[in-house]
């Protein structure tokens, strides 16, 4: 079970944005408390402000309104890694340059970080394709290299913005399960956004649901499926349930956002 202590706190998250015609709300006095190797899952409709909480999560957007603190752990561990949707990996890196980049920034050792890269790749299934450039993989390979990348340096907290959306499904099923192994494995403490109702009962211990815009709190689940999960989880009757449940408080907010397209 995730430990008691949140490592995560966000309190009345705003996030406003100027545009020709004044002031956007992108978010709205969203809360969030993560305990420490817990794996949440945000869910809520397009334009919500899923992404942009996440992004505010890694101090990459600032908030313009409430608090977010991230409790700091180990020293000499990075508080936080990101994988996004899209392949944000270095394209004039080798696959192994690339997953060892975050501890050569750290001032790890060629040896060690190279070994470390290398334990990572075998685990997500790229072994062989240590020295091949972005620009030889496929899509799938490419999401698999930044997963290892953010998994390798070994962050406190690891912030994942629909890193399976735009895969193919048998690939995405895949890596579901591998990072459900993963995440058995290490027990980070894990945000991740998606669309995929059946995604977030699937790897979450709790389901956080948004309103459509502007995002904020509508409700949440405690998702009590029994761990470890594979997908023979998905064809039981209380996956059934639940994502049902889900879908239930999730609908209304979806219809919303459709309307004001």
């Amino acid at each position: 079970m995730p430990d008691a202590s949140p490592k995560i706190s966000a309190r009345n998250v705003s996030k406003y944005f100027e545009t020709a015609h004044g002031t956007g709300v992108a978010l709205q006095d969203f809360d969030l408390e993560v305990r420490a190797g817990e794996f949440v899952c945000i869910v809520g409709p397009s334009g919500c402000g899923k992404s942009t909480f996440l992004r505010i999560l890694a101090g990459l957007t600032p908030h313009s309104a409430g608090t977010v603190a991230i409790a700091p752990g180990a020293p000499g561990k990075p508080l936080n890694s990101v994988v996004f949707q899209e392949y944000a990996i270095f394209p004039w890196k080798t696959v192994l340059d690339n997953v060892a980049f975050g501890l050569q920034m750290r001032g790890v050792g060629k040896k060690e970080r190279y070994e470390v890269a290398r334990q990572w790749l075998a685990r997500v299934g790229l072994a062989k394709f240590e020295n091949y450039y972005p620009a030889q993989l496929s899509g799938g390979m490419k999401q698999r290299v930044a997963i290892a990348r953010a998994l390798a340096n070994d962050p406190e907290v690891l912030l994942m913005d629909e890193p399976l959306g735009a895969l193919d499904a048998q690939t995405k099923t895949v890596l579901q399960g591998e990072l459900m192994r993963i995440w058995e494995e290490h027990r980070k403490t894990v945000v991740y956004v998606t669309h995929s109702i059946d995604e977030a009962v699937l790897l979450a211990d709790r389901v956080v649901i948004m309103t459509a815009h502007p995002g904020t709190n509508k409700t949440e689940f405690e998702v009590d499926l029994p761990r470890p999960r594979t997908v023979a989880t998905t064809a039981t009757p209380e996956f059934a349930a639940m994502t049902g449940l889900v879908w239930q408080a999730l609908e209304d907010e979806v219809r919303k956002a459709m309307a004001d397209q």
